[in-house]
Order: C-alpha cells, then structure tokens, then sequence
C-alpha cells in the first residue's frame, strides 16, 4: 500500500511539473518611456484599478466645467486632498480641482490628459508639477521630454490657459542623500527653458522647503519627500502671488 501511495505522489509530480513546463510564462509588458502617454499598469500587466477610477472620476470633472484652476500631478499634488483648510483659503476662490494620483510618473499624466481628463474643462491656469516618480527610471533628459509632452499637450487642448509650471520639488535628507534629488535638479535646468513668459510660467519654489545648508527636515516632508501641513502651506504662499496674475 505504501508503496502504491508513493508511485501515485511521484506520479502528480512529474505530471504537475509537465504542466508548469508547458504553461507559457506571463509576457512582461514593456517597459514604458517617459514621453510616451501610458497608463499605470499593475502586476497583472493590465491597468491599475486604482488609476483608471481616480482618472475616470477626474474626466467627470472636467466635463462638468466648472473649473477654473487645475492642479496636475502626483501623489504630491494629490495630498491637497488632506489639507483642505489651506487649500481652500489659498485656492478657494478660483474654483480649483486637484488631478493628482500617488505614484504617477510623466508618461501617467500625459496619458490622462490625452483621454478626457481636459476635455470641456476650461481652467483660466493649470498648475503642474510632475516627475520625480521618474527619478528612479529615466534619465534627466527622458523625464524632460516627458514634461515638455505634457505642456505640449495642455497648450494645445487648451491654448487659451495659462500654465504654472513648477519645478520638481527636492527630495531627500542633503543634497547627496538621495540620487532622485540630483537628477530632478537637471530635469529642472531643462525643463526651465520651457518658459516664455507669456503662456508658460516656470517657477522654481524648491529652495522655500530647505535649510540655508540645502539639507531637508522632516518637519517639512516627514518622509522627505512628501510633504506636512507645514510644507503645503510654503507652497500656497510660494505661488499665491504668480497666480493671482494669472488667474485676471
């Protein structure tokens, strides 16, 4: 009997890895360039879930209309949505929407700008800030062209909106503490050049959010990256006046 209970587990063995053998692995999907619109993908190499609602409910905003300052990007971008009392006293009177999703690099915004999420909306300034998800992918010059896209984009859906342009914001305790801040720090002298004065704002408010030595504290961004109440109120003061120009 053990011995009849032993032929049959080998048996399944050899069958079970017959069957793995023959199964054909997962393709991984592609690795996906920072200037060329994307969605976010999960494990499953299909669409994030998360992603496609937020986007999908920010598409309903836009048709809606009835914006008229919009703020892009990331999960910077998008913890507005926990300081709702300095957003609406800095922002408040501009009819501001934030379209901003944790984890989104260039490719992810220029995706949803080109699928609906500025479609009907005509918002007087659209404030963006977006790329240092790419950091830790793409070259400085990758993420640049991925951002010049994305400008690219919100001037031709909507030419008659004024864009603030923020630089990437700096990230890690010094300096050299963290690679990712080094190379937003050259996607920044490129993506400045995209400045004309006229359409196209650049502002460089990084420098509010740091220590005379450069070095980076918690009380501003506890994970030195994302920022407190304290660092979200730097922010709306750093660019209260250039867009109160900007939303006349």
């Amino acid at each position: 009997m053990k011995a009849i209970s032993r032929l049959l587990a080998i048996t399944l063995l050899i069958a079970a890895s017959t069957f793995a053998a023959d199964t054909p692995a997962k393709p991984k999907a592609p690795p996906q360039l920072p200037d060329v619109a994307a969605p976010k993908m999960g494990t499953n190499n299909m669409p994030q879930a998360g992603f496609i609602k937020a986007h999908e409910n920010f598409v309903k905003i836009a048709k809606a209309g009835d914006t008229d300052l919009l703020f892009l990007g990331d999960s910077i971008t998008a913890g507005w949505n926990g300081q709702k009392a300095i957003w609406e006293k800095a922002f408040g009177a501009y009819k501001p929407a934030n379209f901003g999703i944790g984890g989104d690099k260039t490719q992810h915004v220029l995706w949803r700008i080109t699928n609906g999420e500025l479609e009907m909306i005509k918002p007087k300034a659209v404030v963006l800030m977006i790329g240092t998800n790419n950091s830790g992918s793409d070259e400085a010059e990758g993420t640049a062209r991925g951002v010049t896209k994305i400008v690219e984009s919100i001037r031709a859906k909507l030419p008659n909106t004024k864009v603030l342009l923020l630089a990437i914001f700096p990230r890690g305790a010094t300096p050299t503490a963290n690679k990712g801040r080094a190379t937003n720090d050259k996607v920044n002298a490129i993506i400045a050049k995209l400045h004309d004065g006229r359409n196209v704002h650049y502002l460089d408010i990084g420098a509010k959010f740091l220590e005379t030595d450069g070095t980076l504290t918690k009380e501003i961004m506890p994970d030195l990256l994302h920022l407190s109440a304290k660092g979200y109120q730097i922010w709306a003061d750093a660019i209260t006046p250039k867009l109160a120009e900007l939303m006349k």
